[in-house]
């Protein structure tokens, strides 16, 4: 029986050692230990004219704070009732892992944003951290907020103190296992200064105007959460919600992605939501890019000329179907 049992007890610690060496080489010890974290600075960001300004126009129509946190009217080309800016929302993604709120930010006390510092909104903002210190879900674009600069940074969270307080009580995220415990390894902190850039070149003004628009988080497609290698902005990235089932489109510039656009076309689109006659799904946020100034607009269609063209074919107008490029279903799948 000794003998019996000190095979077993062996047995058992060659398990626990191969589940440690398994662990570390995949998922790694943070979905049980907590997100990488740094110590929240006592800093407080100057109010200035000059921050408000730009921050509400970040916040407005470039960063999508207002288009992710606040109510749509999803029957009126989501537009947001007035009232609501910043009050957050229930995400109305199916595909979401799980209840994902886009909490309240505005300055109320009770059930906003009143309560935390600017550090705390600047690590939730940049580094995925939480104001109670959870990892955020990866839908908050805090990795491409990462280059955001620390003057913009200041600029939008300026802004967000200058909200009316509005009292709206929301439910917490709950996300599925095991993703509530896997985003615990995406958050990095942020320990150094992060410069404003030289944007008086338009390609590179727009490449920063395109990362911080989020643009490459809803047309790049992705599988188990992983953006797929070489289809970056090809579409194919699939929403479901109020306003039906949508495949993002490919805005890369192949002739089967947006190659035919010139700049006046692409200055439409962003500021109408119609490509000529026909009108694209609510969920592109023209509510929010259609409040962009015509300079940065055109740094970015001339960005987007740049990119890499990638031929996927994305039509919501087709069948939905097996795209083996993709390896999603949408429109027009079967025909890649």
């Amino acid at each position: 029986m000794r003998k019996l049992a000190k095979f077993a007890g062996i047995a058992v610690l060659a398990l626990l050692i191969l589940a440690a060496i398994g662990i570390t080489f995949t998922i790694g010890w943070r979905p049980f230990i907590g997100p990488k974290t740094r110590p929240l600075a006592n800093r407080t960001f100057e109010r200035t004219p000059q921050r408000f300004e730009r921050g509400r126009y970040l916040a407005v129509a470039v960063t999508g704070c207002m288009g992710c946190h606040s109510e749509h009217d999803w029957k009126n080309h989501g537009a947001i009732p007035p009232g609501t800016e910043g009050a957050g929302e229930v995400m109305p993604i199916a595909e979401l892992a799980g209840k994902i709120v886009a909490p309240n930010i505005t300055p109320d006390p009770e059930t906003g944003a009143g309560t935390w510092s600017d550090d705390q909104l600047a690590r939730a903002i940049r580094e995925g951290i939480g104001h109670d210190g959870r990892a955020l879900f990866p839908m908050m674009p805090y990795q491409a907020f990462r280059k955001m600069s620390d003057e913009d940074l200041a600029s939008i969270i300026v802004y967000l103190r200058s909200l009316p307080p509005v009292r709206r009580p929301l439910p917490r995220s709950e996300i599925i296992f095991p993703v509530k415990y896997l985003i615990s390894g995406v958050p990095e902190p942020l320990a150094t200064a992060v410069p404003a850039r030289d944007l008086s070149d338009p390609v590179r003004r727009g490449e920063y105007l395109v990362t911080l628009a989020g643009c490459a988080g809803c047309h790049t497609p992705q599988v188990r959460g992983q953006n797929l290698p070489g289809m970056d902005l090809a579409g194919g990235f699939t929403l479901t919600g109020p306003w039906g089932r949508v495949a993002s489109s490919n805005i890369t510039p192949d002739a089967s992605g947006i190659g035919y656009y010139d700049e006046s076309l692409f200055l439409q689109v962003m500021r109408t939501g119609y490509v000529k006659a026909r009108e694209l799904s609510p969920i592109m946020p023209v509510f929010d890019f259609k409040n962009m100034k015509d300079d940065d607009l055109k740094a970015m269609f001339a960005y987007l000329r740049t990119l890499k063209p990638v031929k996927h074919r994305v039509d919501n107008a087709e069948e939905v179907s097996e795209c083996k490029l993709c390896r999603q279903k949408h429109g027009g799948g079967k025909l890649n």
